[in-house]
């Protein structure tokens, strides 16, 4: 957008563009209790004064907003495939399989630390967090409400696992992100994301482990009875209800794209229900549209199985939609790069380095709420600052997965933070506490960065090319 009039925000503009729209989503959250989705389009328009004031046309503040909200079309129909296989997955027995015989394994000293390996694994196999939170997390969280454990800590161990598989899996579309936007490589990105993740899953495991010991015995043994003897008179159980499953990792591990294998997965999901289970096509049809709808009377039954459906995820993409335009508005006018201008040259260490790149994270998830555009903007905003001090792209990466990626579920208003909280059906507020990895993985990262320890830097050569190519994208002076 080329304009002769548009000026560079100064720090204290830049700053106000920032908090204005900061204290309003607040504001209307705190006091008013109100929908998201409108405080992140209200703050779209009381960002149109500011770009104006700036020099901007409205026809540009058009541009920047659509530019921006045009990157939720491929996240979005990601979500409605997950939110039809949810629906599909319920309905042709996949998730109640799970649930059954979960139950009749799984004890409840072991349950959580269970959760953990079993949501990590089909993670890391289908490289989806939110695929694996809306159908292995599902069932996770009804064996434990049916062994006596507080639904929070459940969901701290699913999420947990969700995100550890998601960060160590190539086929992760984040995984493949944060690299690309950093200028690294993708395997080299994981390889260096081990240092960190790893120390962080293990003293997660050890703490579920200490915390599910505290339940011992503690099952609810006629909550038990009734959930798995209604699943079992409702549905068809064993290997044939799996098959969805199957259709999903092998798809996945083939390197397939996302979008289709999940459908592949839905329609074989709506397959078995409709030949295996008995639903015909019409509800067939209107669980995938609306999601699975059960009134059985059992508190337990209903809560955990009226789920999924196209329709379930509008709400989460209109947040996409506005959250993207926000953050378009501000990217556009380089309010973040006003404000980190105002400190990066005296950024020296890799400590103070680690620490602000996380923080950076944080503000970017926060204000874009999507993980894609907090990955996007940290990057290019600190990739300079790595640069300068010698530092190679897998180290930026991995900082931005062990922050804002794993973070997305902790911060209420962000698409998976809403996404979690809605299909595990818990507040954001109750399972923080317990999402382990992400709230550990960042202080081993600020660790690594305060002594230099798996801080990679560039050998001779390479530091030479990119003095040479910084100097020249300078412009000559006369």
């Amino acid at each position: 957008m080329q304009n002769d009039n548009i000026k560079k925000p100064s720090f204290l503009y830049a700053l106000l563009m920032l908090i204005s729209p900061t204290i309003i989503i607040a504001m209307g959250i705190v006091a008013f209790e109100a929908p998201i989705q409108i405080l992140m389009f209200i703050g779209m328009i009381v960002l149109i004064p500011f770009m104006k004031g700036l020099g901007y046309t409205y026809i540009q503040v058009k541009k920047a907003m659509m530019s921006s909200m045009s990157k939720a079309l491929h996240p979005g129909i990601i979500l409605l495939s997950v939110g039809i296989l949810i629906g599909a997955w319920i309905a042709s027995g996949t998730v109640p399989t799970l649930i059954y015989y979960g139950i009749q394994t799984i004890s409840p000293q072991f349950f959580l630390v269970t959760s953990l390996l079993f949501c990590s694994l089909v993670s890391m196999a289908i490289g989806s967090s939110w695929g694996t939170i809306g159908t292995a997390g599902i069932a996770m969280m009804a064996i434990g409400a049916s062994l006596g454990i507080p639904p929070g800590i459940t969901a701290g161990a699913v999420i947990s696992g969700a995100y550890f598989g998601d960060k160590m899996s190539p086929l992760s579309d984040t995984t493949n992100l944060a690299p690309t936007v950093t200028g690294g490589e993708l395997f080299t990105h994981i390889k260096h994301m081990l240092w960190t993740t790893v120390p962080a899953y293990l003293i997660s495991a050890v703490i579920f482990t200490f915390i599910g010991l505290q339940y011992s015995g503690v099952a609810d043994a006629e909550s038990v009875r009734v959930l798995t003897a209604y699943l079992s008179e409702t549905f068809n159980l064993g290997l044939v209800s799996l098959i969805p499953i199957v259709v999903l990792v092998t798809l996945l591990v083939r390197k397939q794209p996302p979008i289709p294998s999940i459908f592949i997965a839905s329609i074989v999901g709506a397959l078995v229900a409709t030949l295996y289970q008995g639903f015909g096509i019409s509800e067939m049809l209107s669980i995938l549209y609306r999601g699975y709808v059960v009134n059985s009377g059992i508190e337990i039954v209903d809560s955990l199985l009226q789920r999924g459906g196209l329709t379930s995820m509008l709400e989460l993409i209109a947040l996409f939609l506005f959250a993207l335009g926000l953050g378009g508005m501000l990217a556009e006018t380089g309010v973040l790069e006003a404000l980190i201008a105002s400190f990066a040259d005296k950024i020296q260490h890799t400590g103070s380095l680690v620490l602000v790149t996380i923080i950076v994270s944080y503000v970017t998830l926060g204000i874009g709420g999507s993980i894609y555009f907090s990955t996007v903007m940290s990057g290019t905003l600190m990739k300079p600052i790595f640069e300068r001090l010698n530092l190679r792209p897998e180290n930026l990466s991995r900082t931005i997965e062990d922050s804002s990626t794993q973070g997305g579920a902790l911060i209420p208003w962000t698409g998976s933070g809403i996404f979690t909280a809605t299909t595990l059906g818990v507040p954001t507020a109750v399972y923080f506490p317990f999402c382990f990895l992400a709230l550990i993985t960042p202080l081993v990262a600020l660790f690594y960065g305060m002594t230099g320890l798996t801080m990679t830097k560039y050998e001779e050569l390479q530091k030479e090319k990119l003095s040479i190519k910084s100097v020249q994208g300078k412009p000559r002076k006369n």
